[in-house]
């Protein structure tokens, strides 16, 4: 990258690993440092709809940096495929701590950036994703919100005082986190003395913020109505902690 930041791809590394990101800038000038916002991808690895969403926080002011957290541009196009490709990473929640600093390192370092200014969102896997640099109490990361997101702890040994604020957007009849690891999640936060949030839509299940989604038998499916309100949410904690 020069040092003129340009909407585009923008490949940063993990160790030996390339990663293969994106970024959206906001068209009007900056008065000072922009904060930057992470978007972290579901199972299915980097891809359009995460672009998408940095460019919606582009429009909002926001630097949007849609991530790679399987490095070297890795995508699935099947549930198997998907699967594959996420199964380790839950498994092996360190090396996914590692890869997330890693961004957030390179999203720190970007001419223009207010490294003190952090935030991530990201979608089903990407809300772990998500909710993992809040436990890790990433560099500067001051907000982390999760749409659908996964809420399996890392179990990394004992959790420090978590300093971002946390915000889950979560279908209640989601049955890829039940009401239970909700709850299990909220003590999570409260024992980590987490300003947080999890925000349940009744009748709502996985996938909501995804127009492709229409598996109503495996409870994916799109809500355009919640999708609104968890956007709306998004952009009020976004302000609140970034602005």
């Amino acid at each position: 990258m020069s040092q003129q930041l340009q909407t585009g791809a923008f490949h940063y590394s993990d160790e030996s690993t390339a990663c293969h990101g994106y970024l959206a800038v906001p068209t009007a000038d900056a008065v000072g440092p922009r904060p930057v916002v992470l978007v972290a991808h579901a199972w299915q690895g980097h891809c359009e709809f995460a672009r998408e969403k940095a460019h919606m926080l582009a429009d909002l002011g926001y630097l949007g940096f849609a991530i790679d957290v399987y490095g070297n541009g890795r995508r699935g196009t099947t549930p198997e495929e998907n699967s594959a490709l996420m199964t380790p990473w839950i498994q092996d929640r360190a090396a996914l701590r590692r890869r997330l600093l890693a961004a957030v390192a390179a999203a720190r370092a970007l001419p223009g950036v207010d490294a003190q200014r952090v935030g991530v969102i990201g979608f089903c896997f990407g809300g772990l994703c998500a909710f993992d640099l809040a436990r890790a109490n990433a560099p500067g990361l001051r907000a982390a919100i999760g749409f659908h997101g996964l809420f399996m702890p890392p179990n990394l040994g004992a959790q420090e005082s978590i300093k971002a604020k946390v915000l889950a957007l979560h279908g209640y009849d989601d049955p890829m986190a039940k009401p239970d690891a909700m709850v299990g999640f909220a003590d999570e936060m409260t024992r980590a003395h987490a300003d947080w949030q999890v925000v349940a839509y009744g009748a709502t299940g996985h996938a909501f913020t995804n127009p492709h989604a229409h598996d109503h038998a495996n409870g994916l499916f799109y809500r355009e109505i919640i999708a609104n309100r968890a956007f709306a949410a998004m952009r009020a904690l976004l302000a609140e902690t970034l602005r």
